[in-house]
């Protein structure tokens, strides 16, 4: 390739690594890079705060299993970066983080904005470097990528110094290494499908780890032909479409639900995929003494409550089908998880109808969903509404409702939705959020508006920190410190040449959905939202008994 400087090869590796997009902030001392990039195949997206890069680098992760790049200078440009980065690592996105830094001369002193960020995101990351040579940059930028997109996928940094990005390097990107499948023991696989032979009342809970795998077909085989109810976690909707008779739909509100049912009647817990950081263990197997099978790509994690009889540890599809070949289950699913999947969806088709006003949450994510398509995406930020969203927002396919329940970051919707729309153009892109969450990171707006990125973002609007206040209400019977004031959302939408709508009654929802998704430009919808629901279904889930 010749002598280039070190931050032109840095982003002839990033070429390599087959990136399209690059989402950052310009700074001083990430100008060599910047330049770098202007006369690459690489399109920067400049965004208005490096949060919302990171945000969109995590979830373009997440929906391509590719690792999602953001850039930032040094010091506060790569401190704002670090919510995001953190979101990604304890998702399971894979992320690769740039940021500039100050020159290799000027670390031993007291130098204007810096900081050591290599300590700094250490915490936040599978693995970060500083590129303290420009011959090394190949493989420290095949090692991120590497590190990034192995399972378990997740965040990784390389910090790059400003002297050493203009410093010139005679060098090539590093050839990539295909990745085999490892496969499950023999053993392993034996027993397991021992133990599900013999269980009564067998469970399949299924998380984001057989969506990584793309595993859902697989396991809608699996449990339809051994006759295994299925639960997911929130990061694990559409794995088994939600009509499929054995689905009974998602687990992991923290409170008791029909769901509940399931998991104090069952002999054994079959978890495919499941990482403890979606729902804890302990949530659902308070004293440990459910038998469990732990099926995925790597070992179990130590945890008091879930700690499995039988490791099944290597490619989740090849497992879950030599399992099928070996199992002998002749039996029904019991009738009881028939009647709690009529009881779900019972609970579910109530509100098909509500015409109250506010609206109640469960009307509302009941109407999103008669509107969008089987292939359409959900983004929920973090707050009230990602309960409800959860609970009733149900999908036909993999990565269709992305909620973020590993670091539950909030602000992830906006620049979630911006990078959904960057990966499936042709489809239709909600980004569910609440006000608190929508004034986190609202200006990507713009930044949506100016790629071209046309999706709608629906506020649910309560004034307030819906989700602290339940939580409050729950423990003290009041709540303090949550209320606050909102701009209006319809002015604020139109203020930036976007569409603003305002639900102004239940029967608003369904049209107003509609005309907002076939506007080419970004729409925000602001639906007064009713959350006394909230505590209601408290009450409600309070006195659910199971009969056994």
């Amino acid at each position: 390739m010749g002598e280039l400087n070190t931050a032109e090869l840095l982003v002839h590796c990033l070429e390599n690594e087959g990136v399209q997009y690059v989402f950052g902030l310009p700074g001083e001392e990430n100008l060599a890079v910047l330049k770098a990039l202007s006369n690459s195949s690489i399109q920067f997206i400049t965004t208005r705060h490096e949060q919302g890069a990171a945000f969109m680098a995590d979830v373009y992760g997440r929906l391509t299993g590719k690792a999602g790049v953001c850039l930032s200078t040094l010091g506060p440009g790569a401190t704002n970066l670090i919510t995001g980065v953190a979101d990604a690592n304890l998702d399971g996105a894979p992320l690769v983080a740039i940021t500039g830094q100050v020159g290799t001369d000027r670390m031993h002193i007291e130098s204007h904005q810096y900081l050591d960020l290599v300590a700094m995101f250490e915490p936040v990351t599978k693995w970060n470097a500083q590129i303290v040579r420009p011959s090394i940059t190949p493989e420290i930028v095949r090692k991120a990528f590497k590190r990034a997109q192995t399972e378990k996928p997740g965040a990784v940094h390389i910090d790059l110094p400003e002297n050493i990005a203009a410093m010139p390097v005679v060098g090539e990107p590093l050839r990539k290494d295909k990745q085999e499948k490892s496969y499950a023991s023999y053993q392993g696989l034996n027993e397991a499908a021992a133990t599900i032979s013999r269980a009564n009342n067998p469970l399949i809970l299924v998380g984001n780890g057989a969506i990584r795998a793309h595993a859902g077909s697989v396991l809608t085989e699996f449990a339809t032909r051994l006759h295994i109810p299925v639960t997911n976690t929130f990061m694990g909707k559409g794995v088994i479409p939600y009509t499929h008779p054995l689905a009974l739909w998602t687990t992991g509100l923290q409170q008791r639900d029909y769901i509940t049912c399931a998991f104090e009647q069952t002999d054994l817990v079959i978890a495919v995929g499941y990482d403890l950081i979606e729902y804890s263990p302990k949530k659902w197997n308070p004293d440990g003494k459910i038998p469990i099978i732990h099926i995925n790509a790597t070992p179990a994690e130590i945890d008091s409550s879930y700690i499995p009889i039988v490791e099944v540890v290597g490619d989740i599809s090849d497992s879950l089908m030599e399992i099928l070949h070996r199992a002998d289950r002749q039996s029904k699913p019991t009738p009881h998880a028939c009647e709690l999947r009529a009881d779900i969806r019972a609970d579910y088709e109530q509100y098909a109808n509500d015409d109250g006003f506010p609206v109640k949450p469960q009307k509302l994510i009941y109407d999103l969903r008669q509107v969008m398509g089987p292939d359409d995406i959900v983004i929920s930020d973090v707050g009230a509404h990602k309960m409800w969203i959860a609970r009733h927002y149900h999908c036909d396919r993999p990565n269709t409702c992305l909620i973020s329940n590993g670091f539950a970051a909030m602000g992830i919707a906006i620049p979630g939705a911006l990078a959904a729309k960057l990966v499936y153009p042709d489809r239709k892109v909600v980004a569910a959020t609440g006000d608190g969450g929508f004034m986190m990171n609202c200006q990507e707006l713009e930044t949506a508006l100016r790629v071209g990125t046309p999706f709608v973002t629906i506020v649910f609007n309560d004034g307030g920190y819906g989700l602290i206040e339940w939580k409050q209400q729950n423990h003290y019977g009041e709540s303090a410190f949550i209320k606050f004031t909102n701009p209006d959302f319809v002015k604020f939408a139109e203020s930036m040449g976007l569409k603003g709508y305002r639900i102004e009654s239940a029967a608003d929802l369904i049209p107003t959905l509609k005309e907002a998704l076939a506007q080419d430009v970004p729409a925000v919808i602001d639906c007064p939202v009713d959350y006394s629901e909230n505590i209601r279904f408290s009450q409600k889930s309070g006195g659910l008994n199971c009969i056994i």
